[in-house]
This record gives C-alpha cells, sequence and structure tokens, in this order.
C-alpha cells in the first residue's frame, strides 16, 4: 500500500520526542495498513538533558538523538542520512520539545534557528515531489519555517497558541485554529498537521487527531 517515514527526535517529550505521539503514529498508520514504517533520528548529541519528573535540566549529562530514538522504536531505527525519498510515499514528525532542541534551534534561536541539513533536506525534498508531509504538535512550526524561507505560502495548525501561530504566520505561513481530535489539510502543499498536546489533555485526544492525520496522508498519497 505505501511506506511511511516517522521522524523521531529522542525519547521523551521535554528533550526528544513526545512518547505518546511518536506510538499513536506508528500505531495509526499501523492499522491503516501501510506496507511498511521507517523510522529515522539524527545520529547527533541532544541539545540536553531533562529530568522529566522534576523538569530540570541534567548538567553534564548527554545522550544520543539516535540512541535514545531507538528506546520507541524497538531498536528497528536507522540514521536520517540513510533517508532516500524515492524509497517512501510520505514522511511524519511527532512532536516534543526535541524538534526546536534537536532537529532544528527554535528553542534557543527563534525565527533565526538552524535546522538540521537532513531534516531540512528530507522536508525540501517531499515538497518537491509533491509526497505528503505530517506533523504533529510542534512539528508544524519547524515545517512552516522550512517551507516559508523557500518562499511556500501554506496552512498548518499547532492548536490555539497565539505566540506560535504568530511565529508560523511571520514565516509566511496562514495557521488554523483546530481541537486535538482535528486535524487541517494543506491539499496544494500535502501538508497535514494536528494539534496533539499542545491543546490535548489525554492520550486518547492524542489519538484521535494523530488517526484522523493518518488517513488524510493515505489519501494524499
Amino acid at each position: 500500500m505505501s511506506t511511511i517515514a516517522v521522524i523521531l527526535s529522542g525519547c521523551g517529550v521535554r528533550d526528544g520526542s513526545e512518547i505518546h505521539e511518536a506510538v499513536c503514529t506508528l500505531l495509526a498508520f499501523s492499522k491503516m495498513g501501510v506496507d511498511e514504517i521507517k523510522c529515522y533520528a539524527p545520529n547527533i548529541p541532544q541539545a540536553n538533558v531533562i529530568n522529566h519528573i522534576e523538569n530540570t535540566e541534567l548538567e553534564g549529562e548527554t545522550r544520543n538523538v539516535l540512541i535514545e530514538s531507538a528506546r520507541t522504536a524497538r531498536g528497528k531505527i536507522a540514521d536520517i542520512v540513510e533517508l532516500n525519498i524515492d524509497e517512501i510515499d510520505a514522511v511524519v514528525f511527532p512532536g516534543g520539545a526535541g524538534v526546536i532542541k534537536n532537529l532544528c534551534t527554535f528553542q534557543f534561536d527563534g525565527l533565526e534557528c538552524q535546522v538540521n541539513e537532513h531534516i531540512k533536506r528530507i522536508i525540501t525534498e517531499m515538497h518537491k515531489a509533491s509526497k505528503p508531509i505530517g506533523a504533529l504538535c510542534i512539528a508544524p512550526l519547524m515545517v512552516a519555517i522550512v517551507l516559508g524561507r523557500m518562499g511556500v505560502k501554506g496552512t498548518v495548525t499547532i492548536g490555539e497558541d497565539k505566540e506560535t501561530a504568530s511565529h508560523i504566520e511571520a514565516v509566511g505561513f496562514r495557521h488554523i485554529e483546530c481541537p486535538a481530535s482535528q486535524c487541517v489539510v494543506d491539499d496544494e502543499n500535502k501538508l497535514v498537521t494536528t494539534p496533539c498536546y499542545m491543546l490535548a489533555k489525554s492520550v486518547d485526544e492524542v489519538y484521535a487527531g494523530v488517526s484522523r492525520l493518518a488517513q488524510e496522508v493515505i489519501q494524499l498519497i
């Protein structure tokens, strides 16, 4: 039927991929009956390491994004340098702070952020090839930054957060408010986005939105 690439950014909402969102993504596409789901992550150090109980940084501790992402992927994961868009039909970015810390530096540099060269390549090549891109939670901001710098005018959602929406609009994208259980589809650019934990109060709300996203992504292939 299709092959989906899921791009992870670590393991944990505060310094990597949001685990519920990542697992819901894998489950939703699996239930859609796709031929294969391939997980990828950059083989780079994490920006920082967070104690998820106390929400404090663990000074002096270092972790690797690819190795941490392998926890969620049960070890079945590849370095993002190996991702060839000719071998996939769609790409999906779960959210979590790792997106804006590890895949790009928005957390530290705002709209002047650097985007990992391979993340930038994948988003750019997927758009040029007219292949679907799904983005969850905060990830639509990163996608908008990459495509906006190319002059693309698109539409995404991160829920209702006014400040984040203003950053999206600053790069030339339109933001549409959307509940956690739904998604926004930009047919022209083949972008599908859903708020997840930008709004969701429970994992079932997250799964509802991700399921809708998976359905829309498959329809765009």
